[in-house]
């Protein structure tokens, strides 16, 4: 790393810095790079862990909550083949009726991140080893117009990639997106008016309504 430094200053140094100064640089570098990666595992860790934290406290699915558990952990999977990746889920609910609900729960979605959405959710599908399907549900609160519309409009095996989309605050996405709406923008809020984009609010009283 120490000569990555120094090859790019080139031209700026009329010396080598001494080794202590580049080890020292190099350290810095090392903390600052760990410090970023931790923050952001904190953001989406966190996130996880406020919405199992609202979960929990609803009658019916409190006990039947898990964040960041290996899929061949959980009921009706199957534990995935020695030497594969071993695949972990961001939140999931099993219920005592059998129903499972896989959740990709993500702050923000990045590119990468809509890809890995596909791979996984072929995973799941897979490694499925029950007679019934399973739920797969994105939570987020990704304001990008583009983004929401793309992940409302996924498909996968036929079918829409996710179940149900959530959105933390959705009339906050409205207003943010203002009057004068762009193709994208205009998209992202038909999507939220007709219910496929839908609220925090309206996802947990859908939890937890009859049958």
């Amino acid at each position: 790393m120490a000569q990555l430094v120094l090859d790019a200053l080139a031209d700026y140094l009329s010396h080598s810095p001494p080794p202590a100064v580049l080890r020292n640089l190099v350290q810095r570098i090392r903390a600052y790079v760990g410090q970023e990666n931790k923050r952001k595992n904190l953001l989406g860790e966190g996130f996880e862990d406020v919405l199992a934290a609202i979960l929990t406290r609803i009658p019916g699915i409190a006990g039947n909550v898990r964040t960041r558990s290996p899929l061949g952990a959980l009921p009706g999977f199957y534990t995935p083949p020695v030497g594969a990746k071993a695949e972990r889920v961001d939140l999931s609910i099993v219920q005592p009726s059998g129903r499972r609900i896989i959740v990709s729960a993500k702050w923000s979605i990045r590119a990468d991140r809509e890809r890995q959405f596909v791979v996984d959710f072929t995973n799941y599908v897979r490694l499925n080893a029950a007679a019934t399907p399973f739920e797969h549900v994105l939570v987020t609160n990704e304001f990008d117009p583009a983004r929401l519309k793309r992940n409302c409009e996924t498909q996968a095996q036929n079918a829409p990639l996710f179940t149900k989309i959530v959105h933390v605050n959705p009339e906050a996405v409205v207003a943010a997106y203002g009057d004068r709406l762009r193709s994208g923008a205009r998209e992202a809020v038909e999507h939220i008016r007709s219910g496929r984009l839908m609220s925090l609010q309206a996802w947990l009283e859908h939890l937890t309504a009859p049958g």
